[in-house]
């Protein structure tokens, strides 16, 4: 879509009289206030949606300024029109406008001044006549007239966590997966189980002390409507009895809760009564990078401390089963090293390379896997250029697999903290999925790590991505 006008006039000094005035009717959106502070840098949160609420009480209030550019509007579109100059301005502010106002402003030719001069009078009302703003402008209009033949821009849309959003709308429809929740006994890992369950995505089973549970749903405000409490002595006795309940068909998924990850992990991999299913279990994050055109998949950085090469086929896979879940039809995976190139001295260069010639051999499927790739040239196409690197994965993967687990996880986080990307994260190659946040996750994490299990448990159930029906 696009932001249209028909043709505009500009109109010279000459042709413009004494009285003559003009209007515009808006209607302040939360956009319109988000988009402000990007373009001014004003960051007060009174002015943005969601920080004012959060930080006064009260709703978001349009900037004064965001009131005072409808008189720049008014008057290059109308009076004077397109080729207008603007040379003074002054404000005086009288009441708020909030997110779902609608404000008339108006502009008046008070005088006309030698030297291609108009003062103008401005005044800004809401639709019940209340006064927003007053004050005079001095503006210049087109020295000879000027006509447009329509102007067309982009609208802006804001999508804030657009990529995630459009896998929460593809678990539209699918059955939510019952899911056993270990220890939600604080807000934020209840509230995520709660966030969840408001979208439909999981049937919670909260398992850990009920007193606590019940407790933080208090805080939360949940009454616990479509929950059922699995009631456990201890908080750390609650893996166990998840993972007993996926044995029992009962879970579908596991979601860790209030409780280290060390404590879940412990009971998903054990060789006795785990959920171990042939292949090696891994972690996968999801992220959604501001400026990223695609989801990006990072892995593992959560599990395998210092894998070997047959491990890392394994993650690999299971990161490729994931990306396709998600409706990556054939996923770009970059094997990373510290550099490009094969050095003996660097044994995580000799990994990637047979990975990379394990997926040639159908060793590994579903994904096109190249490496080794530094960073740079694993995500930008001109630093692969740059370095002379041709490969359908260089600088496009979707997929990096970091050489160990603290490198993995100190790219991820980095994304996270520094770069301020959404992110979400799953156990895979388990016999169900399991939702393995951190306690400083907050609640969209958690939520995100519920549609990432419904997208992947729907895919191992019928092989078929739910984003590619959808669009078929």
């Amino acid at each position: 879509m696009t932001l249209t006008a028909p043709a505009l006039i500009g109109r010279t000094w000459e042709e413009i009289e004494e009285g003559e005035s003009a209007s515009l009717t808006r209607v302040c959106t939360a956009n319109d206030l988000i988009v402000f502070a990007h373009a001014s840098g004003n960051l007060n949160p009174v002015n943005l949606p969601g920080e004012a609420e959060q930080e006064t009480g009260r709703n978001a209030i349009a900037p004064g300024m965001w009131c005072a550019s409808l008189f720049s509007a008014v008057m290059g579109n109308r009076l004077p029109g397109p080729g207008s100059v603007y040379r003074y301005q002054d404000v005086r502010f009288h009441a708020r406008v909030e997110a779902g106002d609608a404000v008339i402003a108006t502009v008046r030719v008070r005088e006309k001044l030698p030297g291609n001069l108009l003062v103008m009078d401005c005044r800004l009302e809401k639709q019940d006549g209340a006064l927003v703003a007053d004050g005079t402008a001095e503006i210049s209009p087109p020295l000879s007239r000027l006509v447009t033949d329509g102007v067309a821009i982009p609208e802006l849309t804001l999508l804030p966590r657009g990529k995630f959003s459009r896998l929460l709308e593809a678990c539209r429809g699918l059955p939510a997966m019952p899911t056993a929740v270990a220890a939600p006994t604080d807000a934020n890992s209840l509230g995520g189980a709660w966030e969840a369950t408001k979208e439909g995505l999981i049937e919670p089973i909260l398992v850990g002390p009920e007193t606590l549970i019940r407790r933080a749903a208090e805080e939360i405000g949940w009454n616990l409507a479509g929950a059922r409490i699995e009631a456990v002595a201890s908080e750390h006795d609650a893996p166990a009895r998840c993972v007993a309940m996926v044995h029992e068909g009962r879970a579908e998924a596991v979601m860790k809760g209030n409780i280290h990850s060390d404590e879940v992990l412990r009971h998903v991999t054990k060789s006795d009564g785990g959920l171990r299913a042939g292949r090696r279990v891994s972690h996968a994050f999801v992220l959604d990078i501001p400026g990223h055109e695609r989801l990006m998949i990072i892995t593992d950085a959560a599990i395998n401390i210092l894998p070997d090469l047959m491990t890392k086929a394994d993650i690999t896979q299971n990161a490729i089963d994931l990306a396709r879940a998600i409706g990556i039809e054939e996923p770009r995976v970059g094997i990373l090293s510290a550099l490009e190139t094969i050095n003996p001295a660097i044994p995580s260069t000799i990994d990637a390379a047979v990975l990379a010639k394990m997926a040639e051999r159908g060793q590994i499927k579903g994904g096109l896997v190249d490496g080794p790739l530094a960073m740079d040239n694993a995500v930008d196409l001109e630093a692969a250029r740059t370095k002379g690197i041709h490969s359908s994965v260089a600088g496009r993967a979707d997929v990096l697999v970091a050489p160990n687990l603290e490198a993995g996880n100190m790219l991820a986080k980095q994304l996270v903290f520094l770069s301020q990307a959404d992110t979400g994260g799953l156990v895979l190659g388990a016999k169900v999925p399991v939702m393995l946040t951190s306690r400083a996750d907050d609640e969209h994490a958690r939520l995100m790590s519920s549609a990432l299990a419904v997208l992947y448990g729907h895919w191992r159930r019928t092989g078929r991505s739910r984003l590619a029906e959808l669009a078929a």
